[in-house]
């Protein structure tokens, strides 16, 4: 695990457990939500699939189960890959007052067990602004292609790259040049819901954003095919690009 890496997981398990229960509930609350309505809970991410019954989905930077929850209870086989304890105990306590199970591996993202996962999966899905954690987007993209089976399809859903520019989503993090390059520490997601004196102690992160083309050449270099690519509003003020989605299929061998 790289010395970037391990700071990240220092930041996601920083009080990760109480944070969720305080901003979605118990784990009974919160199934009880996924319950009732998993295809809301899914909310946009729900246009990009075609089924879910017995559909293997490895959940990338999967978090406190948002979204792998939902797709279980909607009959998929999830497994959440994810660098925090924390957000494992949350996840698996909610999934067992749901009902539903989910395999949930804690782990750096590029060292996946390829051997045990290789060509495993029907979808590979990431959501929420992940790429950023990763300074290799071409070896990132490598371990997406060899989780998927052949015909298998990605959902990248990420944070908009004009978010390097300006702060359209208002997370608080450092705006640069479009094109910079660099590798900048900033705050975790969450650091701004806690109070100054906390929100001081919580381990930074080390983050490298990439450009609409440094995305889309690196998808289609590490052997996809690009089938979709969406622009998403902000949250905040719907003139504004805010979030993306790429579709991408990984082809079967001729």
């Amino acid at each position: 695990m790289k010395d970037y890496t391990v700071q990240h997981k220092k930041a996601w398990e920083y009080n990760a457990y109480d944070f969720w229960i305080k901003t979605l509930g118990t784990p009974k609350e919160r199934a009880k939500e996924d319950k009732e309505n998993p295809i809301g809970m899914l909310k946009q991410y729900a246009d990009y699939f075609e089924s879910y019954e017995g559909v293997k989905i490895a959940n990338i930077c999967g978090s406190c189960g948002k979204k792998a929850i939902p797709l279980a209870l909607l009959g998929a086989e999830v497994t959440v890959f994810d660098i925090s304890e924390e957000n494992k105990r949350y996840a698996l306590e909610v999934a067992d007052e749901a009902g539903v199970h989910i395999d949930f591996e804690v782990c750096d993202i590029m060292e996946i067990d390829l051997q045990k996962y290789t060509e495993y999966f029907d979808v590979v899905f990431m959501e929420g602004g992940i790429l950023h954690y990763f300074h290799d987007i071409n070896a990132f993209m490598d371990v997406m292609n060899g989780l998927l089976k052949p015909g298998g399809k990605m959902i990248c859903s990420d944070f908009h790259p004009f978010t390097k520019i300006s702060d359209m989503l208002r997370i608080e993090q450092p705006t640069m040049s479009y094109f910079s390059t660099d590798i900048f520490e900033g705050e975790m997601a969450h650091a701004r819901f806690y109070d100054e004196e906390i929100r001081k102690q919580i381990p930074k992160c080390h983050y490298r954003k990439y450009t609409i083309s440094e995305i889309i050449n690196s998808i289609i270099e590490r052997g996809f095919t690009l089938k979709k690519f969406d622009e998403h509003p902000s949250w905040d003020d719907e003139r504004l690009p805010g979030e993306f989605t790429a579709i991408a299929k990984k082809e079967y061998l001729k």
